[in-house]
């Protein structure tokens, strides 16, 4: 049955319906678990989530006309120049990228010489090969050193301010303050009086504003 020439219904209905099934539940895997739990990007989820959809459909809506490798190659090209012409990204979210593309490619265009079983290996080796590596590769994750707090106090010895006596002036801060002081920073001299505001870091709660 058709409708100005164009059937209304097609037995690749349902070839459609289970390779996008499939496309989806690995571009689950891919990006809500390999991608996710280690970068954990919301707008690159979104991109990565679109871009592998609409070039799913695109492959495989223009898939009757028989255009094959050479369609998927100009596919990666304008997503290339598209790429160059943006912001700059990160080099593993634009690999992330190449993945769901590649994956919808692969659903998409997969014929009838490529099993259902050869299908599913295939993703299951794409995904297995991104989440392994994440796991295997990850840049262990930095401790965020504690916050100092500070003290500011006027001090009337600006001998022990000169460079190299640091130690000198840290040891004699302690015996004035009682504050074990990890840095010290001179906020202002006054030479006239011979004092100086200066900045006492440490570790610990304090009452100093720095």
């Amino acid at each position: 049955m058709e409708f100005l020439d164009v059937p209304i219904f097609d037995d690749d209905i349902y070839k459609l319906v289970v390779r996008f099934a499939i496309n989806l539940v690995f571009l689950y895997l891919v990006v809500g678990i390999s991608y996710w739990l280690h970068q954990q990007n919301h707008r690159q989820v979104f991109n990565l989530l679109v871009m592998n959809v609409v070039v799913f459909f695109i492959c495989f809506t223009l898939k009757k006309l028989d255009l094959g490798l050479g369609m998927a190659l100009g596919l990666f090209a304008i997503f290339a120049i598209i790429r160059y012409r943006t912001a700059a990204i990160d080099v593993k979210d634009m690999t992330y990228l190449f993945v769901v593309i590649g994956l919808a490619v692969i659903n998409a265009l997969s014929g009838k010489q490529t099993s259902y079983l050869e299908l599913l290996l295939t993703n299951t080796v794409i995904f297995g090969a991104t989440y392994f590596l994440e796991r295997r590769m990850a840049e262990p994750r930095k401790v965020k050193a504690p916050k100092l707090a500070s003290y500011e106090v006027v001090y009337d010895n600006i001998d022990l301010l000169h460079p190299g006596r640091e130690d000198e002036l840290i040891a004699e801060l302690k015996l004035r303050t009682g504050i074990k002081a990890v840095r010290v920073n001179v906020k202002q001299v006054d030479l006239q009086k011979s004092n100086a505001l200066i900045v006492l870091k440490y570790r610990g709660a304090g009452n100093g504003v720095a």
